[in-house]
């Protein structure tokens, strides 16, 4: 299972976040999430999901607007489930404590435990996620709206009427957006992450 614990940056001087981003994880997650998305503490809310692409998805939401310490784990759930999230126990949810807190120290503010013995390990796959997510940090708000449009299942050539631009410029923004580097990022990170979330042998 893999377990995510965010909590938010500077709460006590800002608005609270978290019952927005709870709709917004609940639409992203959907039917893939174990329970529904959690407030655990004041400003701090946590998602379990068994689905690898679910997990990384949560994880790039989160910390696209640098507005959340993150942290994700993969270990085990305890059952029989309860009925809320924040009810939950296992080793899943024990390292994902660990892994916020020590996002708060990292300059992405992300954070990756793996239970002992599973493969690849936290320290084969923190870097690779800190890559993808240091790539993301230097998009422009131009590039975010491409990637947008373009996730949403528009062409290039759609995404240029839309935009109002030539579908050259779409071009040259996607390259300097990086956006098949992070899509090929991406997919291959689903692929270990799931790897790495399958019971141990």
């Amino acid at each position: 299972m893999f377990a995510i614990t965010a909590d938010q940056v500077g709460s006590r001087h800002a608005d609270d976040l978290v019952d927005g981003e709870l709709v917004e994880l609940s639409r992203l997650g959907g039917s893939r999430l174990l329970l529904p998305p959690d407030r655990t503490a004041g400003d701090e809310l946590q998602l379990v999901t068994a689905d690898a692409t679910t997990a990384l998805e949560a994880v790039l939401h989160l910390t696209r607007g640098a507005q959340w310490s993150v942290g994700l784990a993969v270990g085990e759930v305890r059952h029989p489930l309860p009925t809320t999230t924040r009810a939950l126990a296992g080793s899943a949810l024990e390292l994902a404590r660990t892994a916020v807190d020590a996002a708060k120290k990292r300059p992405l503010r992300f954070a990756l435990e793996i239970e002992a013995g599973r493969h690849p390990d936290a320290a084969t796959l923190q870097p690779l996620m800190e890559l993808l997510l240091a790539l993301r940090a230097r998009r422009t708000p131009e590039g975010w709206q491409l990637a947008a449009l373009l996730d949403g299942g528009d062409t290039q050539t759609q995404a240029a009427e839309k935009l109002g631009i030539t579908p050259q410029a779409v071009s040259l923004r996607a390259q300097s957006a990086q956006l098949r580097l992070d899509a090929a990022a991406r997919t291959a990170l689903v692929t270990l992450l799931a790897e790495t979330g399958s019971p141990p042998a």
